[in-house]
């Protein structure tokens, strides 16, 4: 496929931003420009955190590459207002960004859907008391997950092993969101798959299996240590691999995503029922693009370069109302 830069026109890199993952964003942000850059697109890198996006009509951008995560980045708040500007735009519509963005909202999809993900129990703000809280394993078994169903990149998240740890795992999850997900614990072994498309046309790249020290795959390991270990190619059997990839395109296209996600799964390996059997965690709507991360090396095992892969993105950037079947505005 070839791709003519300057028909791309002046393209701005939205990174920082004002969540929780700020650092990531830029150091994803700043690896896109580089990339985009090199291969001759005039590109310019935008932080939406210090800037207002009026700025982006009136400097004569023509499309955007959203390397922005988390909060403001990929819950359709920032979609939303490309929309509005006109601008076309990197991955998932607004609507598709918010679902995705949102744990609980996703799981309630997914289930709907018939897709298996882990059981769970959402603990509204005023459900967060020492009484409701000890109850939780009780329902979830031990150990459990509890996290903010609205952030990424491991941030506020614990392994609950015990009752004793049910509070203040509960007190870090609220930090970062008013509502807390408590979710069942997976025992097995940790898998990520990319999807880069839309619709039918939509495809799955190589998965690629996680190994943290001490089955910890947080913030630090995610994206500043060298003591995780990937492996792309997975080294899965290769009809469980088939079939992460196929159930990774079905909740894909279940939300509406469109660019490129990555779906974080867990392959049951472990505890009493050691099926092998693969369970949605999340969908990424703007995954990482660090050194570090998981959709440029998954894409390199399918042939595709980290500069290719940024500019086929790019090239795929639309708007909801610029998609097929999109009634026309003044309609």
């Amino acid at each position: 496929m070839t791709i003519d830069v300057r028909a791309l026109g002046k393209v701005a890199v939205l990174m920082g931003g004002s969540s929780a993952e700020r650092e990531v964003s830029l150091m994803s942000g700043g690896g896109v420009l580089a990339a985009l850059r090199s291969l001759g697109v005039d590109s310019h890198a935008f932080d939406p955190a210090e800037r207002d996006l009026a700025e982006l009509k009136r400097e004569g951008v023509a499309r955007v590459f959203i390397a922005l995560h988390g909060r403001h980045g990929e819950d359709g708040t920032v979609q939303g207002a490309l929309e509005l500007l006109g601008l076309p735009y990197t991955g998932s519509g607004v609507m598709a960004s918010a679902i995705a963005m949102d744990k609980v909202m996703t799981k309630r999809l997914w289930v709907a859907e018939g897709l298996a993900t882990p059981r769970w129990c959402w603990l509204a703000p005023g459900e967060q008391a020492r009484e409701r809280v000890i109850r939780v394993p009780d329902e979830l078994g031990l150990p459990l997950i509890v996290k903010p169903p609205r952030e990424g990149s491991s941030i506020g998240i614990t392994k609950v092993l015990g009752y004793s740890q049910m509070q203040d795992a509960v007190a870090l999850a609220a930090r970062y969101d008013a509502d807390v997900l408590c979710e069942e614990f997976i025992e097995g072994m940790e898998v990520t798959c990319p999807v880069i498309g839309e619709g039918e046309t939509a495809q799955a790249l190589p998965v690629v299996r996680i190994s943290a020290p001490d089955g910890n795959y947080d913030y630090q390991h995610k994206y500043f240590s060298d003591d995780t270990g990937y492996q792309c190619p997975s080294g899965l059997p290769s009809d469980e691999e088939a079939e992460i990839q196929r159930l990774t395109l079905v909740a894909y296209r279940s939300l509406g995503c469109r660019g490129w996600g990555r779906a974080d799964l867990m392959l049951r390996t472990g505890g009493s029922q050691p099926d092998r059997k693969p369970f949605l965690l999340e969908m990424n709507t703007s995954p990482g693009m660090t050194g570090h991360s998981l959709v440029p090396m998954s894409a390199r095992a399918a042939g595709i370069s980290y500069e290719q892969l940024c500019l086929r993105l790019l090239a795929a950037a639309t708007l909801d109302s610029a998609r097929p079947g999109a009634v026309a505005q003044g309609a």
